[in-house]
């Protein structure tokens, strides 16, 4: 099995480095990630310029680009067969209204248009803590040798949240779920003629049974999304 992976925030961030480290035993993975943090990006493609693109290894690129351009090269160049892009992990939470504007979900979704099958995977961070990427690459590893084994239509991919904190020992429960709907609390602060966006991600509002809602439960959410 062939594998592609991406992120938003750099190839040299710590949950790119986990995932690859999940991944590993699962086939042939190759990477190709941002160069710079792409974080909220979207789904922008690069059209009119050219994308330079360094290659570090036989298996890993460095694209001056977005997550998206980087799943559309690593598909039509660098790993044309491959069976599987996977996006992340991200730190922070991808739930909801955020499908829009995560480049991690972005580079999922790229995947998914070109035919290919595709995760997008987040890790929430809860008031005051800190990831322990040990813990998460060893759920997430086990999340991902399940939801690899369901099957996908053309045009759908999967969108998983983990929860937090995470319990070293035991494996969080996980619940199939729809994206929430509700908008988040914008809050900006204004000074000098600027506006600075001070919203707080833990107090957004959420469904009963939504992704949000799953997730902030201590859940593993997962979402079956499509173009």
């Amino acid at each position: 099995m062939k594998l592609v992976v991406t992120n938003d925030d750099g190839y040299d961030e710590p949950g790119l480095a986990t995932l690859l480290n999940a991944l590993a035993p699962m086939g042939d993975v190759l990477m190709a990630a941002p160069r710079h943090p792409q974080s909220s990006c979207g789904h922008w493609v690069t059209l009119r310029e050219p994308i330079h693109v360094e290659q570090i290894s036989d298996i890993a690129y460095i694209v001056d680009g977005s997550p998206a351009d980087c799943t559309r090269l690593a598909l039509k160049g660098f790993a044309t067969d491959a069976d599987w892009v996977i996006a992340g992990i991200n730190p922070g939470a991808n739930l909801g209204s955020d499908l829009y504007q995560s480049g991690t979900v972005a580079a999922a979704r790229e995947a998914a248009i070109l035919g290919c099958k595709a995760i997008s995977i987040s890790q929430y961070i809860a008031p005051d803590q800190k990831i322990d990427w040990e813990i998460t690459g060893r759920h997430v590893s086990k999340m991902l040798s399940i939801i690899m084994k369901k099957p996908l239509k053309k045009g759908q991919f999967w969108n998983i949240n983990m929860p937090h904190p995470l319990e070293s020992a035991s494996f969080p429960e996980f619940e199939y779920c729809e994206p929430d709907k509700n908008p988040h609390i914008y809050l900006y602060q204004k000074n000098s003629g600027h506006y600075l966006y001070t919203g707080v991600i833990h107090n957004r509002p959420r469904a009963a049974g939504s992704d949000v809602d799953v997730c902030f439960g201590g859940k593993i959410s997962i979402s079956l999304l499509e173009i």
